[in-house]
């Protein structure tokens, strides 16, 4: 979300803010904004993980952080909830859990986080894709916008959908890893719902500790519905994408991290449980 705001400037920072615009060749709204942003100490182009995803194929479901200090890196981002306990979704500064079926409702900062992403997003590129008739060819569009294979990317997604496929991870049982756990997921569908992905690329090397490729989740404008995307069609996509030049990993000091066997490679445990139906 941007705010418009009307200010008086010197002369002498009004000359300032065009003299970066030329040499760095973004707008002065993006200039100004990184500018503000610095002076307020606000991280820009950062993402914040909490855990890695290798901990939470091993099952490490145990609340990390809050959501409120999840606020404090960042409006946007994805995630879990203690337990595997619904799919997290963060836009705009607001936290929603997407529960069995789909159900949506906002939490609070007390609400505890195994995994997550987030970041504090303003797009570097706005653009329009007319179509997409599966999650597949826009990533393939995607693609085409992400300036390097090597740079994780904040992506938001708003459209008018003729169809979104959708999971949220039920609550694990004990001793389940992730893989066991989505194994009995809710699934379900909704069709000609507008609404907005939240979503981020990781590129091959950040398997260690994320999932390479594309990840979303979505929220219906109503805030009524969301989850975990399996599937989509729909279109015109108007289309936010940020670089993220600075990751941040949190890693937890729970038992539960600290006895974990993190040793093995579990990227493809992890890949096959995050497009599971």
């Amino acid at each position: 979300m941007t705010r418009r705001v009307e200010i008086e400037l010197s002369e002498s920072v009004w000359a300032e803010l065009h003299r970066r615009q030329g040499e760095e060749g973004r707008s002065v709204s993006k200039v100004a904004d990184d500018a503000l942003s610095e002076a307020f100490q606000l991280e820009r182009h950062s993402l914040f993980q909490v855990s890695t995803s290798n901990a939470l194929a091993q099952g490490v479901f145990t609340g990390a952080v809050t959501v409120g200090e999840l606020r404090r890196h960042g409006d946007f981002g994805l995630g879990t909830f203690a337990g595997l306990d619904g799919e997290m979704i963060m836009i705009d500064g607001v936290c929603f859990r997407a529960g069995a079926g789909g159900d949506v409702g906002e939490v609070g900062d007390e609400s505890e986080v195994p995994f997550a992403l987030v970041t504090r997003f303003a797009a570097d590129v706005d653009t329009v894709i007319e179509s997409a008739a599966a999650l597949a060819e826009l990533a393939e569009r995607l693609d085409t916008l992400r300036p390097s294979e090597n740079l994780f990317t904040g992506i938001r997604v708003d459209a008018t959908f003729r169809s979104v496929a959708l999971r949220a991870a039920c609550p694990a049982r004990p001793g389940e890893g992730l893989l066991e756990a989505t194994r009995h997921q809710s699934e379900y569908a909704v069709e000609g719902v507008t609404g907005t992905l939240v979503g981020f690329w990781a590129p091959e090397y950040a398997r260690a500790v994320g999932v390479p490729g594309y990840h979303f989740h979505f929220i219906s404008d109503d805030r009524k519905v969301g989850g975990h995307v399996l599937e989509l069609a729909g279109g015109p996509l108007q289309v936010g994408m940020q670089v993220e030049s600075g990751l941040h990993l949190a890693i937890p000091e729970t038992a539960a991290f600290l006895a974990a066997d993190l040793s093995g490679e579990h990227g493809a445990e992890i890949e096959a449980a995050e497009r599971l139906r």
